[in-house]
């Protein structure tokens, strides 16, 4: 016979009465109110304070490419510990394409998915999907500071639902407001989740500076709004936007964006310039000592004001001469007495 199991998310939690406790008035347990009447002496319990329903059934799928470092893998775990509905899958093989991405998903039963990509063992990408229909964003994730490695004062209740707070430019243009709704989708925790609390103890912020968005986890400390940092931290520098998941119509491609290898090119080539300036130098040097020296004519006025030196005798004595005799005062005084002396006077 199987066992019984309670479905979850039943409706009967939701229409649940406050339970009455009744007190009886004398020892033999007699009550003096009639049934179906309220009694004085009867006390209300309340019923639970979450009666709502898991409605928002988003659920984010965390997971990276093989390569990745021990940064980005402690990166991928802060997130998931951050982000009480997300799921985690085993790592991607590098050949493959990355729309299995999406079949991984819709096996996972997940429609929004955070994918780290690494390549060259140095260059992180991170993807955020709405899977499968799309749109889709590529990010380069630079700057990354893990829980660990920060150290922050900072600490939040674990699977609490955080604040999303935006910078005032993601309103202003059109490629930014759609990577707020995407954001707002994917790391928002959804009200009366299984795994979350109902508590709102820490806010994750997302600014706009140099053509970046960085990422911040603070925790609300008191009602005033005092914050203190918590981690992870990282940055998003915008590659492109994607019509479908993973691919599709390029929606917006970032004009500033310069890919890690053509920076990389820049300062090797910044690099070499110096160098081929030094040797430039180098050998210019060489050119002007091994070039004859040109007789520059003498000018007439040059010894003008030249004071002629003193004339020196014409004879140069080759033997030192005889050493003056020293003759020693016998009855000289000693330092220590002469001292004295000065005292007195």
């Amino acid at each position: 016979m199987a066992a019984f199991k309670r479905k979850r998310g039943s409706g009967s939690g939701a229409g649940k009465q406050a339970k009455k406790v009744k007190f009886a008035e004398n020892a033999t347990g007699k009550q003096t109110a009639k049934p179906g009447q309220p009694s004085e002496k009867e006390h209300n319990i309340p019923a639970p304070v979450s009666k709502g329903k898991w409605k928002n059934k988003e659920r984010v799928l965390v997971f990276s490419s093989r390569g990745i470092n021990f940064r980005t893998r402690h990166l991928m775990q802060d997130l998931r510990t951050m982000m009480p509905h997300t799921k985690a899958d085993t790592k991607m093989d590098r050949k493959d394409k990355l729309f299995v991405v999406n079949e991984v998903c819709e096996i996972k039963n997940c429609n929004k998915c955070i994918f780290f990509e690494a390549k060259k063992k140095q260059d992180l990408y991170m993807w955020i999907s709405n899977v499968p229909h799309g749109p889709s964003a590529k990010f380069l994730v630079q700057n990354v500071h893990t829980l660990a490695e920060l150290k922050m004062t900072g600490n939040c209740l674990k699977g609490s639902r955080p604040l999303l707070s935006f910078d005032p430019t993601f309103e202003k243009e059109p490629h930014y407001a759609l990577l707020k709704e995407l954001f707002i989708q994917t790391f928002s925790t959804p009200q009366y989740h299984p795994k979350s609390q109902p508590f709102v103890d820490h806010i994750l912020t997302f600014t706009i500076a140099d053509n970046r968005i960085w990422f911040r986890n603070y925790q609300i400390i008191e009602e005033d709004g005092s914050l203190v940092e918590i981690g992870p931290r990282f940055v998003l520098n915008l590659i492109k936007i994607f019509q479908g998941s993973f691919g599709g119509a390029t929606l917006y491609e970032n004009p500033r964006y310069q890919s890690p290898n053509m920076h990389r090119r820049m300062i090797r080539l910044a690099t070499a310039a110096r160098l081929k300036e030094k040797q430039q130098v180098k050998e210019l040097q060489k050119m002007k000592k091994s070039e004859p020296k040109v007789k520059e004519k003498e000018d007439p006025t040059q010894d003008v004001f030249v004071t002629p030196a003193e004339e020196k005798p014409s004879d140069i004595q080759l033997v030192a001469p005889e050493p003056k005799p020293i003759k020693k005062k016998k009855n000289k005084e000693f330092k220590r007495q002469r001292k004295l002396k000065q005292k007195r006077f």
